[in-house]
């Protein structure tokens, strides 16, 4: 991790995410756990997969988290309770070690505050209520940065940004955009092709078809 937090020295929200706009003075706040594991196989990155019957970004990969209740003590207290929420994992083996900057998300209205985190007594995880959470993925880092598993996806909005094909997923959005910004700034990234651009319905169906050929033309 120690590359990573070096990287993250100076980083700002232009280093981290692509909109650049004012924060709202009513807007919203909440907290994402991005939390790091690493064994003998390497380092992993705990991910979950939203339901599909949710009614706001159903089907999305995204870290475990969620709005911040009145309660919370603080942004690490958000994104623990949140993650264990969603995933069962145990906060007690969880060792917080940076908040990253706010990053203001207009899509949704919230203000977000990722908490970089290690995952020192990995627990098991699960998805807590299936109605939130289809699925809860432990994703090496090794697959993020491979190659073949990277693309850029252009949604009907106009969005295109940096997106990963991985276990059977495309990771994209704000939370494929924070992937590719930590694994540069950790010296995890391997060259790829940037100018690799599908549609994100296309890049899904590539996805579910089998995923070998998510980055062809």
């Amino acid at each position: 991790m120690r590359p990573l937090l070096d990287g993250l020295r100076g980083a700002d929200t232009t280093t981290l995410s692509r909109h650049d706009v004012p924060t709202p003075a009513d807007a919203r706040h909440s907290a994402v756990l991005i939390l790091f594991a690493a064994d003998d196989d390497g380092p992993d990155v705990l991910l979950t997969e939203r339901a599909s019957t949710l009614r706001a970004h159903a089907g999305q990969v995204s870290f475990p988290g969620g709005s911040t209740d009145p309660d919370d003590d603080d942004a690490v207290a958000t994104a623990l309770r949140e993650a264990e929420e969603e995933t069962g994992l145990e906060p007690a083996g969880v060792v917080p070690l940076a908040l990253l900057p706010d990053l203001y998300i207009p899509p949704t209205g919230y203000v977000v505050t990722p908490v970089l985190a290690h995952w020192a007594d990995p627990s098991a995880v699960h998805s807590v209520d299936p109605g939130e959470t289809a699925a809860v993925l432990r994703v090496p880092v090794a697959a993020l940065a491979d190659p073949d598993n990277r693309l850029q996806v252009r949604h009907p909005s106009g969005y295109t940004g940096p997106a990963f094909a991985v276990a059977g997923l495309v990771v994209w959005g704000f939370t494929g955009g924070l992937l590719a910004a930590l694994l540069h700034l950790g010296g995890w990234e391997r060259p790829w092709d940037a100018t690799m651009v599908r549609d994100l319905d296309e890049a899904w169906a590539a996805v579910r078809a089998g995923g070998q050929e998510v980055g062809e033309p």
